[in-house]
């Protein structure tokens, strides 16, 4: 019975390799690149691989990631048993680290790539931005008259009137009737203006003073309307004489030197006649302004007859094939009747050319002058036919209610305007920028 006891076991076949366990120590000498994160968890515990393993309980298994080398290496040694040398039971069994017979791949060169470069966002156009529109502004010709006029009489006279008077009375119209005789306007056209707006102040047509502001605007805008009409260029006429007149000190000379840089800018061909043989260094006045604007002008000595020199002129200007011919003549009082029969000589003189010359009769008027401008426009007149007025001046303490006087008894057209001193200011007369300039845009200004 001891002996069937004693009787050894028949020994176990070895395992096959696939299903040998190894300890912690061959794993590790088996895979020296696994990661030793875990190792300080381990020590912690207080308890080595080998107890672990001798308590019979398994090595714990942390849930990392395995690496791609590790993966390999197993694959390959399943398939390859052969390269796996089994430990002998004496001593510990040391695995060699598989090494994958995989070959690092090599490398592939890729063309480049041309990469444009990104284009910038195109700029949001005006009309995707939610931006409120501009205000409107005013335009080209009228930009300039409300600072440029606002030194006039005219302007200061109505700039406090509607402020002193805010109610809709009687001393309302008499102060507006002050302001328009201080300025020039004239006995007979204030009269008319204003027995207009008491008889529609009586009838309750004015809601307040500034209906009454508007009405006044409509019934001045009425006067200068008709008369607002500019100065167009026959073209048929070769060459289209214009010729200026004026009383002494009015800037005939100057307004014909703005008007050749006015029509040289329209690109048309010009030629002056410096007809103002009477007053020193006239002459070269109008030189200076042909040099500067690369005009010729026709001149002949001091004291030289005006008549010949305006002959002279047409002569050369037909010849040429010349557009417009502007001829300037001296200043001369309106009361003396000889100089006045020299203009008509002058007239009569270039007739002899051409029948229908002058074709523009051009006055030039200051308007500081007043109520006498009207004594001088009638003489002229009567004298050579005006067809057309330059007011100039305007920008200075003109008072420039004389342009309402001219405009009701004459008739006229008023060509020109003239507010500065550069020649872009002498500008086509603008009846509605002149009369909103002279008032106040509102009731306290």
């Amino acid at each position: 019975m001891v002996s069937f006891f004693r009787r050894k076991k028949p020994e176990k076949p070895d395992s096959s390799p696939s299903e040998r366990r190894y300890s912690t120590e061959e794993l590790a000498a088996a895979f020296p690149q696994a990661d030793e994160s875990d190792a300080p968890d381990r020590a912690a515990d207080g308890k080595t691989a080998a107890a672990i393993e001798t308590e019979g309980n398994p090595p714990a298994i942390v849930e990392e990631p395995i690496p791609v080398e590790i993966v390999a290496a197993a694959l390959e040694a399943e398939a390859d048993t052969a390269d796996i040398v089994a430990p002998s039971a004496s001593a510990p069994a040391t695995v060699e680290p598989v090494q994958s017979k995989m070959s690092a791949p090599e490398p592939v060169e890729f063309d480049p790539i041309p990469v444009e470069p990104l284009a910038s966002p195109a700029p949001a156009s005006p009309a995707s931005v939610d931006k409120p529109p501009p205000p409107a502004s005013a335009p080209a010709n009228k930009t300039g008259w409300r600072e440029r006029l606002a030194g006039s009489l005219f302007a200061r006279n109505f700039g406090g009137v509607f402020s002193r008077n805010p109610k809709l009375d009687d001393d309302l119209l008499d102060e507006i009737e002050t302001a328009l005789i201080t300025a020039d306007v004239g006995v007979a056209a204030t009269t008319d203006l204003v027995e207009v707006l008491r008889r529609r102040m009586k009838a309750r047509e004015f809601a307040d003073a500034r209906a009454l502001l508007d009405a006044l605007r409509h019934d001045l805008l009425a006067l200068l309307e008709p008369v607002a009409v500019p100065l167009v260029i026959d073209p048929a006429a070769k060459p289209f004489v214009l010729l200026t007149v004026g009383v002494n000190g009015v800037g005939k000379t100057t307004t014909i030197g703005k008007l050749a840089k006015r029509f040289k800018d329209e690109n048309r061909s010009l030629m002056l006649a410096a007809g103002d043989t009477f007053r020193a260094a006239a002459v070269a006045q109008l030189q200076a302004w042909g040099e500067r604007n690369g005009v010729p002008v026709v001149a002949q000595g001091q004291n030289a007859d005006a008549a010949s020199v305006a002959f002279d002129a047409l002569q050369a200007a037909k010849a040429r094939g010349i557009e417009v011919l502007i001829a300037d003549t001296a200043g001369r009082l309106h009361t003396q009747q000889g100089l006045m029969a020299e203009l008509g000589k002058i007239k009569r003189v270039i007739q002899k050319l051409d029948p229908a010359a002058p074709h523009e009769v051009l006055m030039v008027i200051d308007g500081t002058t007043g109520q006498n401008a009207l004594s001088q426009l009638r003489q002229f007149h009567a004298a050579v036919g005006v067809t057309g007025l330059v007011v100039t001046k305007l920008d200075g303490t003109a008072k420039g209610g004389v342009v309402f006087a001219l405009a009701r008894e004459f008739g006229i057209p008023i060509r020109f305007a003239g507010i500065g001193e550069r020649p872009e200011d002498l500008r086509v007369f603008d009846a509605g920028a002149f009369v909103d300039a002279l008032l106040p845009p509102s009731l306290g200004a």
